[in-house]
């Protein structure tokens, strides 16, 4: 570890700063393009749309795969706190020719009464009945799930791998009355003993 005076650890921290911000930068620029040909369709609150819809007349479309499933009664708390600050940056982002919309499988009507409760304004699209989130690695169907092997968001997930492992932990967990996935599971209104402990859908 390295100690300095202050305006020697500002200017390396600087340094680092940009830095990074430059091999994230080089890393986006080198990133694969993947062309888009399936007609995905998304309900909102201006109707039914497409994908180029979402983009809201911009050049760039960021999407946050917001855990809220069909069979929730509640959006993942985790996903709430980070979308908490979505309507802050929303219009900067709008600025530099960025949309930002939320998506999940929950039907429109139970998205909206979340935002509704919440405050929030920012767009929220439901790609219920699509194949947008399995296509894009962010749910998985039950069949996926039990074989044990995933790629979440395109990076790979070693549950095979780790089989024993989380079997072990599973085990440690069935006879636990409380904990996370407990406290996670009913706050979204789903029960992981019974689902045994799949996946967010």
């Amino acid at each position: 570890m390295k100690s300095g005076l202050r305006p020697g650890w500002t200017c390396s921290t600087r340094e680092g700063t940009d830095a990074a911000r430059r091999r994230a930068g080089a890393a986006a620029a080198e990133a694969a393009w993947v062309r888009v040909d399936k007609a995905y369709r998304f309900e909102t609150d201006e109707g039914s749309v497409s994908l180029a819809d979402l983009f809201g007349g911009r050049s760039q479309l960021l999407v946050y795969h917001f855990m809220f499933g069909p069979g929730y009664k509640a959006g993942v708390r985790l996903c709430s706190a980070i979308a908490d600050g979505f309507d802050g940056f929303v219009v900067h982002l709008a600025n530099h020719d960025v949309t930002l919309s939320a998506v999940s499988r929950a039907p429109l009507a139970k998205a909206a009464g979340v935002q509704a409760a919440d405050g929030w304004r920012f767009p929220w699209a439901s790609s219920l009945g699509s194949d947008f989130n399995f296509d894009f690695k962010v749910s998985f169907t039950e069949e996926q799930q039990r074989s044990r092997t995933i790629a979440y968001n395109y990076r790979k997930t070693a549950i095979g791998s780790r089989a024993k492992e989380i079997a072990a932990i599973e085990a440690v967990i069935d006879v636990a009355t409380e904990g996370p996935r407990t406290e996670i599971a009913a706050s979204v209104g789903t029960d992981w003993r019974r689902t045994r402990g799949r996946l967010p859908a």
